[in-house]
């Protein structure tokens, strides 16, 4: 890709800020540098888009433009601690204003996770898509899920909630619950219990699972339809639920790459290095 699209266009982009006062500073200058290479700012069709804030930033951003995936391709800046989708810090935006401006970029592509929940009494289901994550919680008391691989029950869920993320998700709340980091360039999802409970009468898993792209999870409600579900960072109360459906999506997220960004060194960075 370079800065021109198709048909000799200039290329039009959009900026995302974390709306504190450093993010909203950098997204004002970076749009002024790019205007000032003749590049359009577009925010409604854009070519790319600059999170400018962290990695929520980049989800919102993401979320906003999720019907243009296949149009749209993402940077990010980091303001804050590093992200693992901000590659770039605020002492290089001149670097990168150029490199948009002036030179062909790599597009990156990683699998996302589709969700749809279909209701009792036949109502309209609902699909959502997760760049990280989607969790299912119990409104109250404990969580009862039969969950179901490929169509065949698995196990009968009894616990605080289930988290099924992406590979690039899965250093975030998956991790946190004892799941495997997977590497991005896998198209896969994986399934974490929360807090399972396990004795002499009830069994589960109680291992992450990994499954493939042409693999399907499906939980079904067994003790009341109504659950708290996530996707990302959006928290949604869904009703008479019959049923919840994940696996790999369709669609993926693509990344406008300018430089290396490897996935190790990332993890490495995150959560190994000293400060």
């Amino acid at each position: 890709m370079n800065n021109e699209t198709k048909g000799g266009n200039k290329m039009k982009f959009a900026i995302t800020s974390k709306g504190d006062s450093k993010s909203n500073t950098l997204m004002h200058k970076m749009r002024t540098y790019l205007q000032d290479f003749n590049l359009t700012y577009d925010e409604d069709q854009p070519d790319i888009v600059i999170s400018v804030g962290g990695d929520g930033t980049l989800l919102y951003a993401f979320h906003r433009y999720r019907s243009r995936l296949d149009k749209t391709a993402f940077v990010g800046v980091h303001t804050g601690h590093l992200g693992f989708y901000a590659d770039w810090v605020p002492e290089e935006i001149e670097k990168l204003v150029i490199a948009i401006a002036k030179t062909p970029y790599q597009v990156i592509e990683y699998p996302l996770l589709e969700t749809i929940i279909r209701y009792q009494h036949g109502g309209k289901e609902t699909r959502y898509l997760a760049l990280n994550e989607s969790t299912v919680k119990s409104v109250e008391g404990t969580l009862v899920m039969d969950v179901e691989i490929r169509g065949q029950h698995f196990e009968r869920f009894r616990g605080d909630g289930l988290c099924l993320s992406t590979p690039s998700g899965s250093t975030a709340y998956n991790k946190a619950l004892g799941g495997a980091i997977i590497h991005p360039s896998l198209p896969a999802i994986q399934f974490a219990e929360m807090a399972s409970i396990n004795n002499r009468v009830f069994r589960t898993i109680g291992s992450p699972l990994i499954l493939p792209a042409h693999h399907t999870c499906m939980l079904k409600p067994v003790n009341g339809p109504d659950f708290l579900v996530t996707i990302d960072h959006l928290s949604l109360l869904h009703k008479d639920v019959k049923s919840i459906q994940y696996r790999v999506a369709d669609e993926k997220i693509r990344f406008a790459r300018f430089r290396p960004f490897p996935f190790w060194k990332r993890v490495h960075d995150s959560f190994v290095a000293d400060e």
